[in-house]
């Protein structure tokens, strides 16, 4: 009788540590890994003066050191187009293809800063700021060199080219609590300039300033595992 009362206490006493422990992880757990996708809406500066809206998607395998200092790795397709053959003076009009494949360090206001006595600050916590550096593919589908109100003026370009950039992007995620209180879907807002380290991603070398698109995105991300703690609560 006395071995029983002992087990059943043994056995009591661990499932209350074990759920105080439990408990006390509440709101500090988060994922590792996450996998994301998002929608992009292009506008190209280059040697066009008309600019134009293009579309792109985005893939992309997130590291997540902690909740805000988070490592990306990213693919992304989509299309470029500028320029207006009928009404630009110099002529100039493109559309392209292209890939581009990147990696970006992004870090989130909530690293640095205490945002568990101040609501405003809880607010901003998810706010970020990021760079990295990639390499973008662009293959020219259509495009017109010669200007119609300027007879005889043409511009040179390739057709294809390889180029390295800098994405350098700010933005904010929305994160998505599960009942344990761990953000494991986001929904991520953001801006990116791309500065492109060439000037053909348009075909067109007609300038002394190379080539970038900005783009404002739209994306989801849903954590896949790895499963940690961060050193102070996430969820306020």
């Amino acid at each position: 009788m006395t071995k029983f009362i002992i087990k059943i206490t043994l056995l009591t006493l661990l499932t209350c540590f074990t759920s105080i422990i439990a408990k006390a992880q509440l709101g500090y757990d988060y994922a590792k890994y996450e996998f994301g996708t998002s929608v992009g809406f292009n506008t190209f500066y280059g040697d066009v003066v008309t600019p134009k809206s293009t579309k792109a998607v985005n893939f992309n395998f997130n590291y997540n050191q902690t909740p805000y200092l988070n490592y990306i790795f990213e693919a992304q397709f989509g299309k470029l187009a500028g320029g207006d053959a009928t009404k630009d003076l110099l002529g100039r009009q493109f559309a392209a293809d292209y890939q581009y494949y990147a990696f970006r360090i992004q870090l989130q206001a909530g690293e640095i800063m205490d945002y568990s006595q101040s609501p405003i600050a809880n607010a901003f916590k998810n706010l970020y700021i990021g760079a990295g550096l990639g390499m973008i593919y662009n293959n020219i589908t259509t495009i017109n060199r010669y200007s119609i109100l300027m007879p005889g003026f043409y511009t040179p370009g390739d057709m294809k080219s390889s180029e390295v950039f800098i994405p350098a992007r700010i933005g904010y995620e929305f994160k998505i609590y599960n009942k344990y209180r761990r953000p494991d879907f986001k929904i991520d807002v953001g801006y990116q300039t791309n500065f492109v380290f060439g000037d053909d991603l348009d075909g067109l070398k007609g300038g002394n300033h190379n080539d970038l698109y900005t783009q404002f995105t739209i994306g989801f991300k849903f954590a896949i595992g790895g499963i940690i703690s961060y050193r102070k609560q996430i969820d306020y």
